[in-house]
């Protein structure tokens, strides 16, 4: 039993660690999946939403910082407690994803390895064993190390984690697990391999005959029938390929700029998902930082979801010397941590991603 007990502790305080670390590098992402889970259609707990990045930074410490303390064997009662209860949230919050099919991905391990609703709830079911374990054995949890060395090693992880954290917020994250790294072609990213598995769907038609509802499944084609057409339900057997990057596109007017914005040798792109939430501060630095790009032969626009009216606002406000297209807000987030963010692109290529904070740092 000490064996199982050793070895389960060691294991699941590497996992929460691992787990946590990865979200701890990305704390304003983790409060992006937070959000949804928070919306409505999900918990309906809106009223949470504006606390999502402080409830992710506590979140994620408090894992990392619990991983530490299993390990060590410090204060094995509270710590055993602590994971039981947090073990037991994630577990209804993944079945309660999966189940009702509300979140796709539950953000367990950040950008890093995407996991499926139920493949999420089978690994918290498994973490939910090895934890009831600990705590019905935690008399076993014994220190590793000296006990008066066991509360500056947990009080130095809290600072580094807390500084950590606070080093990602002002900046970028330190590694960047997302399609938008440094370095990808975005136009090759959204590219399909010839030969590559297309999406499957099934179309189920739904007919009324005899005063009784009939169901045809077809792969596509209106099905033969002399029943009287009710409605038509999609499902999705196999979504085929999907490109690294695939909700990525730059429109104003209706018309489609991405082509011709990507195949730009010198472009600077400003990235603002949502004006009403930007940085003035970064507003400020980013409208002297346009001049000079513009000034140096660079062709200068901003990606936002932002309307007509918030964007005339802000162009007037800060005197900002470029245009604003339409692009989806979660792609948006997506490719930068930062509102707003800045890129230098090549052709399409991502040379350079810097937060507002580090818009000085800007290669031209």
């Amino acid at each position: 039993m000490k064996v199982l007990v050793g070895v389960s502790r060691i294991f699941v305080g590497i996992f929460f660690i691992i787990s946590g670390f990865i979200k701890l590098n990305d704390p304003l992402g983790f409060s992006f999946k937070l959000q949804e889970y928070f919306g409505e259609g999900v918990l309906n707990m809106e009223f949470l939403i504006p606390f999502a990045l402080l409830i992710a930074v506590f979140v994620v410490i408090f894992e990392v910082v619990l991983g530490i303390t299993l390990i060590i064997g410090y204060a094995p009662k509270f710590t055993v407690w602590s994971l039981l209860l947090m073990i037991g949230f994630f577990t209804f919050l993944t079945f309660y994803s999966a189940y009702f099919n509300k979140v796709t991905d539950c953000g367990c391990f950040g950008d890093a390895m995407k996991l499926t609703p139920w493949e999420s709830f089978s690994k918290d079911v498994f973490l939910t064993v090895l934890i009831t374990l600990l705590f019905w054995k935690k008399q076993f949890i014994t220190p590793l190390i000296p006990k008066g060395a066991l509360k500056w090693v947990v009080f130095v992880s809290f600072i580094a984690c807390l500084s950590f954290a606070y080093h990602v917020l002002m900046h970028l994250p330190s590694i960047d697990f997302r399609a938008y790294k440094v370095g990808v072609n975005i136009t090759k990213g959204m590219e399909i391999p010839e030969g590559a598995p297309r999406a499957k769907i099934a179309y189920n038609w739904v007919f009324e005959e005899n005063g009784q509802e009939k169901v045809i499944t077809t792969s596509r084609d209106y099905p033969k029938t002399t029943g009287k057409f009710v409605r038509v339900d999609t499902e999705i057997l196999d979504k085929g390929y999907e490109p690294p990057i695939h909700d990525f596109s730059i429109t104003k007017d209706d018309q489609d700029f991405t082509t011709k914005f990507l195949a730009k040798e010198k472009l600077i792109v400003i990235v603002a998902y949502n004006l009403s939430k930007s940085e003035v501060e970064g507003l400020e630095k980013i409208s002297n930082l346009s001049k000079r790009a513009l000034e140096q032969g660079y062709d200068v626009i901003a990606l936002s979801a932002s309307g007509p009216a918030d964007i005339a606002k802000l162009k007037q406000r800060f005197d900002l010397p470029f245009e604003f297209y339409v692009t989806d807000e979660t792609a948006l987030k997506t490719i930068i941590r930062s509102n707003p963010g800045i890129l230098r692109l090549q052709e399409g290529t991502i040379m350079q991603k810097l937060h507002w904070n580090d818009a000085d740092d800007l290669a031209l």
